[in-house]
């Protein structure tokens, strides 16, 4: 594909979903921010709008970019990122600026940005490269606890302040020793271990008073109580609800909604509430679900396809991150499960899901891209191969 002078690789349909989630995510973001745009903008909604292109712009640029290296040099980044991510995430723990009783930003030189969105991109890079490069040390023990010491300290950094992001790596991380052939009496150990710690975690947090709780343990409790009992709904759960129902089938019209105005941060946590609302289940929801698992589809094509465990493993892992954390923040919209705070990737307002999801995607295009070349490749052989037949 070329658009003038810049060629476009890779999987077009990655490309096709990836520019029709972010145009629903245009025209949501400016649906949804018209409240927030009169109490701090005096009503200049157009404001938020031309920041989310403006980080839209980043983020394609990023994309463009990434898609054209070779996948094969993430493999070294990967460390020196993982390097630099361990310590951003000591720091927003310590110096982190405090939003809604949560420290998931830090500002470094005038820019705000989540530590959590760049330990997640550097953390599944450094596992695919640890078990495509190291399958004789994960047989053992002391390789398998080498791995999960990295994921361990990664997810337990950002957990205080982002229990969801953390379980979501935590998962993806797991899917990534699964598929990278690790052993499965190792596996099940550490399902165990988790299994257990998580029971324990969930008994002390319900028998522990709320005052002597630290940190976000107490709002975490709450969202678990409000979830399991529907006479203590959440006002956020509530008015969600309202957004998918009155939204039915075919909702009431792009800009038409009236939840964004009662919901706490309609444009990002509970904005696919917002588009069911606009748009209905059927072509707000339904064409949502469809493009992510679109991108899911065509990755594991990908994989499949890939002739080094490196590509193959990254690109699972980042399409797996990205489309777990979609289906929980829908999960959430429509209550399935408890509030959580995820982002909608590609269609939420935000800087750093935006500018790091964008990375993800431009790396698994390289990815896709390298298939590509090696197919096009096997095919001129081939033909040539034919010519010369032909020729005797």
């Amino acid at each position: 594909m070329q658009v003038g002078k810049l060629k476009f690789r890779g999987d077009p349909f990655i490309w096709f979903a990836v520019i029709c989630l972010s145009f629903i995510g245009l025209i949501e973001v400016y649906s949804a921010t018209g409240s927030l745009a009169f109490k701090k903008f005096g009503g200049n909604t157009e404001y938020f709008l031309f920041k989310h292109i403006l980080f839209l712009f980043g983020g394609y640029f990023l994309m463009y970019l990434f898609h054209l290296v070779d996948y094969v040099y993430f493999s070294r980044i990967s460390q020196f990122a993982l390097y630099i991510a361990i310590p951003l995430l000591l720091a927003t723990l310590v110096f982190g600026n405090d939003i809604n009783e949560a420290k998931r930003t830090i500002t470094i030189l005038g820019i705000t940005f989540q530590a959590s969105d760049f330990a997640k991109f550097a953390l599944i890079m450094f596992v695919a490269r640890y078990l495509s490069k190291n399958q004789e040390e994960l047989n053992s023990w002391k390789g398998f606890g080498t791995i999960l010491l990295w994921i361990c300290i990664t997810c337990l950094l950002i957990m205080p302040e982002n229990m969801s992001t953390s379980l979501v790596l935590f998962s993806t991380a797991c899917l990534l020793l699964f598929i990278g052939n690790a052993k499965i009496k190792h596996l099940l150990a550490l399902t165990g271990a988790f299994v257990l710690m998580a029971s324990l975690s969930l008994l002390i947090l319900k028998q522990t008073p709320d005052r002597l709780l630290p940190g976000r343990a107490a709002t975490w409790k709450a969202r678990i109580e409000n979830f399991s009992s529907d006479s203590s709904e959440s006002f956020q759960t509530t008015q969600a609800k309202i957004a998918v129902s009155t939204g039915g089938v075919f909702g009431k019209g792009p800009g038409k909604g009236e939840q964004s105005a009662y919901l706490p941060h309609p444009y990002s946590d509970f904005i696919f509430a917002v588009i069911i609302e606009e748009f209905g289940l059927l072509f707000g929801g339904g064409v949502v679900i469809s493009l992510y698992l679109l991108i899911l589809y065509r990755s594991i094509r990908i994989v499949l396809k890939s002739p080094k465990a490196f590509g193959a493993l990254l690109a699972v892992g980042l399409a797996f991150s990205l489309v777990l954390q979609a289906f929980i923040h829908m999960a959430v919209a429509t209550s399935l499960f408890p509030v959580t705070g995820l982002t909608l990737p590609l269609v939420s307002m935000g800087g750093t899901s935006i500018i790091f999801t964008s990375a993800a995607l431009g790396v698994l295009l390289s990815v896709s891209r390298s298939v590509e070349e090696l197919e096009e490749k096997s095919l001129n052989e081939q033909s040539a191969k034919n010519e010369i037949d032909n020729a005797e």
